[in-house]
C-alpha cells in the first residue's frame, strides 16, 4: 500500500471542493420548487430509453403536470409540504383542521421530550407559513397560490418548514417506536435512526419517513414509482395504505417531484 502523501490530502480537498461546486451549481440553477411544467417534459430526460418512454406514456394518462423540487435530500419533505398546502388552499374545512393540528403539534413534541427552546422558532415559522396561505386571505385562490410559491422558494421559510416536518416525523417514530422498529434494517435503534436519518437536513427519505409523517398529519399520499421495474406501467403506492390521496408525488431513484392528476 502506498504511504499517505501530501498529494492525497490535496486530492481529498479537490473532491470536497468539487462536491461544493456541484451543490452550488444546483442551488444557483434549480429553484427549490419549480413552476408547473407539462408532464411530457420528462421525455427529454429519457430520450431513446424505451422502458422509461413507455412508462412516461403510461403516467401521462393519469397526470398532466409536474412540479420539480431541488434535488438536495429534502425533496420529499418540501414536495409533501408544498403539495399538501396547495390542496388545503382550496379546502377550507381541511385547512382549519390542519391548522389546529399544527398549532397543537409543538406541545405534543414537548411532551415527547423535544426541548421547547429548539422547537420555538421552527414552530412559529411553520404557523406563519400556514397563516400566509389561508384560503380566507384577501385576493382569492390565485393570490394565495402565488404566496405559497414565493414562500417555498425563500430558503429561510422553505427550510424551516422542512425542519419542522422532520421533527414531527421523528416524534411519530418515537411515539410508536415498537411498530416502526420493524421497518429498520440492521442493528440501528429507533432513537439512533431518528437522530441520524430523520432529523438532520439533506438526509433522503424512505418509506418509513413517509408513513410516519402521513400518519402524524392524517394526510394521504400517492407515490408513483418511475423506475426500471418490469412491465410498461408505473406502479403506485398509497401511504398510509388504504388512505385517500391528497398529495401526488413521483419518485425516481433518490428523488421526489410533485404530480398533478388530470
Amino acid at each position: 500500500m502506498e504511504p499517505f502523501t501530501h498529494n492525497d490530502g490535496n486530492r481529498d480537498e479537490l473532491i470536497i471542493q468539487q462536491k461544493r461546486d456541484i451543490e452550488k451549481e444546483i442551488s444557483d440553477t434549480t429553484p427549490l420548487i419549480s413552476e408547473q411544467l407539462p408532464l411530457t417534459c420528462l421525455y427529454a430526460e429519457y430520450s431513446g430509453d424505451e422502458i422509461f418512454t413507455a412508462k412516461i406514456q403510461d403516467l401521462s394518462k393519469k397526470y398532466k403536470f409536474i412540479r420539480r423540487t431541488r434535488p438536495d435530500g429534502n425533496c420529499f419533505f418540501r414536495a409533501f409540504a408544498y403539495s399538501y398546502l396547495e390542496y388545503l388552499i382550496s379546502n377550507s374545512s381541511a385547512y382549519q383542521e390542519f391548522k389546529k393540528l399544527a398549532e397543537e403539534s409543538k406541545e405534543k413534541l414537548v411532551q415527547l421530550g423535544f426541548p421547547s427552546f429548539t422547537l420555538e422558532d421552527f414552530h412559529e415559522t411553520f404557523m406563519e407559513v400556514i397563516q400566509r396561505v389561508s384560503p380566507d386571505n384577501a385576493g382569492g385562490h390565485s393570490t394565495v397560490q402565488d404566496e405559497l410559491h414565493k414562500i417555498f422558494n425563500e430558503q429561510g421559510y422553505s427550510d424551516y418548514v422542512v425542519v419542522y416536518l422532520r421533527l414531527i416525523t421523528s416524534g411519530k417514530l418515537q411515539e410508536e417506536a415498537d411498530f416502526y422498529q420493524n421497518f429498520i434494517e440492521g442493528d440501528l435503534t429507533i432513537e439512533a435512526f431518528r437522530h441520524l436519518e430523520v432529523e438532520p437536513m439533506y438526509k433522503e427519505s424512505d418509506h418509513i419517513h413517509i408513513i410516519a409523517l402521513c400518519t402524524a398529519l392524517g394526510a394521504g399520499v400517492r407515490v408513483e414509482y418511475l423506475d426500471r421495474g418490469e412491465g410498461g406501467s408505473v406502479k403506485a403506492h398509497d401511504f398510509p395504505e388504504g388512505s385517500e390521496p391528497r398529495i401526488y408525488l413521483i419518485y425516481r431513484p433518490g428523488h421526489y417531484d410533485i404530480l398533478y392528476p388530470n
